[in-house]
């Protein structure tokens, strides 16, 4: 969070930019940067937001928060001793940033239902982002959400053993939008493949004093042992399940929202042909890693896959503050349709609007 603020404070930004000109015969239109205006942010146990979102304020924008009660106490903590001492330092108006304080869900639909809202942003994910969003489209806001998350990691036919590993081991750190929930490996590779996913999984878990869990789909289980039983960490306490189960391909759309136990599914396809196919099908649409030496099977996946972040490593790189060394406002999936005219990554400077401008140097340029 300290890193992400001070990346706000030498941030080349400017609230009004000129960002290009086009030059006429006696006159010239100029584009100019401008602020959106107030955005508002909902979020649940995510501190961080504020050190991500406060900065829109270098693009004369103002922000207005929203969190979960899990956070509160914290949201209240960094307001009074961080971030009201900043304005007030700065010489800014104390309600440039503002926090609903209010541990009420009907808070963040109010404020997504506030027409003087020009931007919204749900960070998060599942069905109370989904509502979120569709709350605000009906107010007529535009909104910036990914409802879902979850990565999938295919490994082709050329994949390297080593580079699988590391990438599956470095997709199950901790669980985040980005993390890896589906792990695809060729049928070809699957008697190697299959156990070295499992042990790669295991040294993430170990480095969490726990144990994996796998969903198999498309006969993985039979390269696992399915008769071991483990603790698992839920939401609602530790319990007693199997490692290994059977899931159906139909399942693959859930999303994994794991506490402390690594839980992904591990499926065996015909090709990367294949696993494309269920990715575009099943997946949110979000973040895909390729793993192949081979170029065909790699430029295959970049080119049918139907995601904005494609990478053939870990897929935890899709972070705007670690990949573009911006502050993250948000991210996007094409679960909803693609983006237009923008990345998936809503970052610090993308938070404006463009206005034009006429210069004229003469009287007679009337047609």
């Amino acid at each position: 969070m300290i890193d992400a603020l001070r990346m706000w404070q030498t941030l080349e930004l400017s609230a009004t930019e000129k960002i290009d000109e086009v030059a006429h015969d006696g006159w010239r239109v100029e584009q100019w940067r401008a602020p959106l205006g107030c955005l508002g942010f909902v979020f649940e146990g995510r501190p961080n937001v504020f050190a991500d979102a406060t900065g829109v304020l270098r693009g004369g924008n103002t922000v207005v928060f929203r969190i979960g009660s899990d956070a509160l106490g914290s949201a209240r903590a960094i307001m009074s001793q961080i971030i009201e001492p900043a304005l007030e330092g700065a010489g800014l108006p104390r309600g440039a940033v503002g926090l609903v304080d209010s541990p009420e869900h009907a808070a963040g639909w109010s404020l997504f239902s506030d027409a003087r809202i020009s931007l919204a942003v749900a960070r998060g994910s599942g069905e109370a982002v989904a509502e979120l969003g569709a709350i605000a489209q009906q107010a007529g806001i535009p909104v910036s959400l990914h409802g879902t998350g979850g990565a999938w990691i295919i490994a082709g036919a050329s994949a390297d053993d080593t580079e699988l590993s590391d990438a599956v081991q470095y997709s199950l750190d901790r669980k985040v939008c980005n993390t890896a929930n589906v792990i695809c490996v060729v049928k070809e590779n699957a008697t190697s493949h299959i156990p070295l996913v499992f042990k790669a999984a295991e040294k993430a878990a170990a480095r969490r004093d726990t144990l994996v869990r796998i969903h198999c789909v498309g006969g993985a289980e039979r390269l696992l042992d399915t008769t071991v039983d483990i603790d698992v960490v839920r939401a609602h306490g530790t319990v007693k399940e199997k490692q290994i189960t059977v899931a159906q391909q139909s399942d693959l759309s859930k999303e994994f929202e794991w506490e402390g136990t690594p839980e992904f599914f591990l499926v065996v396809v015909d090709d990367v042909a294949h696993a494309v196919t269920l990715c575009n099908h099943y997946s949110p649409q979000f973040v895909v890693s390729v793993i192949a030496s081979d170029s065909v099977e790699s430029e295959y996946v970049w080119s049918h896959v139907n995601a904005p972040f494609v990478g053939n490593g870990f897929t935890r790189w899709v972070d705007g503050q670690f990949a573009l060394h911006r502050p993250e406002l948000g991210l996007s999936n094409w679960q909803h349709g693609r983006l237009f005219g923008r990345g998936g990554i809503l970052s610090g400077d993308s938070a404006y609007t463009v206005r034009l401008r006429v210069v004229q140097q003469r009287s007679d340029i009337h047609r």
